[in-house]
């Protein structure tokens, strides 16, 4: 299953976006209203969870300097990726496109991708607070 945001303009530097979505912290800022908990496991690695959704533990998995930063399911049950692709537009402007990759059965992707399409949707309507 593969969700795509369409592209956000940030009034940002792809660095300061980038340095931004790296450190783990700041994603408690674009998470959505109805978060349950947020907790920062290490600096790689944080837990969430929505309301009535079961906890998620994020982590870094990879990042190339100022134009990507993928994050992954700590666990393997669900395995699955959420990469922010960053490209700068101007000095002080860039673009970033949310994307969520994952391998999962039929019945399994028809009952998340609503919550997943819905919860990718705010992170990147919520990068205004950049």
């Amino acid at each position: 299953m593969h969700l795509e945001t369409p592209k956000k303009k940030v009034s940002k530097s792809s660095k300061e976006v980038f340095e931004f979505l790296t450190d783990i912290k700041n994603f408690e800022l674009l998470m959505p209203d109805n978060i349950d908990k947020f907790e920062i496991l290490n600096q790689d690695r944080f837990l969430f969870a929505l309301k009535g959704m079961p906890e998620i533990v994020l982590e870094r998995k990879e990042q190339n300097e100022y134009d990507k930063v993928v994050l992954g399911a700590a666990s393997d049950k669900l395995p699955f990726t959420l990469t922010a692709d960053i490209v700068a537009t101007g000095e002080n402007e860039s673009e970033v496109t949310l994307s969520f990759a994952g391998e999962f059965n039929a019945m399994m992707a028809m009952m998340i991708k609503a919550p997943i399409t819905n919860f990718i949707g705010t992170l990147s309507s919520n990068m205004d607070k950049i």
